[in-house]
């Protein structure tokens, strides 16, 4: 009996959900404590809002619908998610995720705004920016062994104000935010495909949320059942001995930076050509959504499929914390709250460390 749990406990998939769940429950006990710390008599009633989300709506068909808009901000976290995920099984940390989202939301921004282009040609527009940062960053890596993390943090800086200052032709006159998509370039807005109906006729609700979960599907394909997967992996773990066995390691850093890109700049244009949100060109800090993407990727277990439900979870949280009482905590509280359960979140692969190496004395005991 005990022979049959150990090896369930073996198993990757279950060692990853006990390590996510593990996480989220602590991200939530120092939430808790945190809210108590500020207000003790709210604390419980904060922490149920954050969780409940859009069904803190007692009605069926407006909680429907704030589902719907938790969905159209998920998808691009997914894609974000995406763009790390790909990156560290190949070795490389994919810090600038942030970056290539902030071009890709520019380029397609810009592109239906100022030329009233079509919402496919600004998804490839995104999708071609945001590789082309990434490539850069791998190109440094595989030629100069510049450290990714430090090209990537550099061009996340260097494309948020570049992006601030085209975005500045596009932006209504009496504020900071880009015209509005919906009234000033309708043919860049995302098809819905009859998806709105299913939720309660939410105008955001678009082509981006199956789409995301079908990349995502597309990515695990290719990294568990292709043979490019299995030699960028091969690159990750080893590249000088990929390089011994024939394999062009320069080359698949490069293409893994770039994929890896072309996911975080497609997420953006997931986003903005939704018309969900508004660009605005004063903004002094690229969108946490990259960074965002680092905690799913690891509640999620590096693996692309898991990576949909933690996006999911984060997304939902991070909504939830909007419900937060304003006349109790101040309005950067449900940030706060946030932040934690997402910090915590990163602790996966740690706890998951720990599991193996109870399991495995567990099973050297016996």
């Amino acid at each position: 009996m005990n022979n049959g749990k150990s090896k369930f406990l073996q198993r990757e998939g279950v060692q990853s959900l006990i390590a996510s769940l593990i996480c989220i429950v602590l991200g939530l006990l120092v939430g808790y404590i945190v809210l108590l710390c500020i207000n003790a008599q709210g604390a419980g009633r904060a922490i149920v809002s954050i969780l409940k989300n859009f069904l803190y709506f007692p009605k069926p068909s407006v909680a429907l619908e704030y589902f719907g808009s938790t969905l159209a901000k998920m998808a691009p976290l997914l894609m974000c998610t995406l763009s790390i995920l790909f990156a560290y099984k190949v070795g490389l940390f994919n810090i600038g995720a942030s970056g290539q989202y902030t071009v890709g939301a520019g380029l397609a921004l810009f592109l239906a705004l100022k030329y009233q282009m079509p919402w496919y040609v600004c998804l490839l527009a995104a999708l071609i920016g945001g590789g082309i940062l990434g490539g850069i960053s791998g190109a440094l890596k595989a030629y100069l062994n510049v450290n990714e993390v430090i090209a990537g943090i550099m061009l996340n800086w260097i494309s948020l104000y570049c992006i601030n200052m085209l975005l500045t032709n596009v932006k209504e006159s009496s504020t900071t935010y880009t015209l509005a998509l919906r009234t000033n370039a309708p043919k860049g807005l995302l098809p819905h495909l009859g998806l709105d109906k299913l939720f309660s006729d939410n105008k955001y609700v678009t082509l981006a949320i199956p789409l995301a979960i079908i990349i995502a599907i597309l990515v695990w394909i290719v990294m568990e059942k292709t043979k490019l997967g299995y030699e960028l992996k091969a690159t990750g773990l080893n590249k000088n001995a990929a390089k011994y066995a024939g394999m062009k390691e320069k080359y698949n850093m490069i293409l893994t930076m770039v994929i890896a890109g072309c996911l975080s700049g497609l997420g953006a244009a997931f986003l903005y050509l939704s018309g969900i949100e508004q660009w605005s060109c004063a903004q002094t800090a690229v969108p946490a959504m990259g960074f965002n993407g680092i905690a799913a990727a690891f509640l999620g277990g590096l693996n692309p499929i898991g990576s949909i439900f933690s996006a999911f979870f984060i997304q939902h949280i991070t909504s939830g914390g909007s419900y937060v009482d304003k006349m109790v905590y101040a309005s950067q509280i449900s940030d706060l709250i946030s932040a934690v359960i997402i910090y915590f979140c990163s602790f996966v692969l740690f706890f998951k460390y720990i599991m193996k190496k109870i399991v495995a004395k567990k099973g050297g005991n016996a």
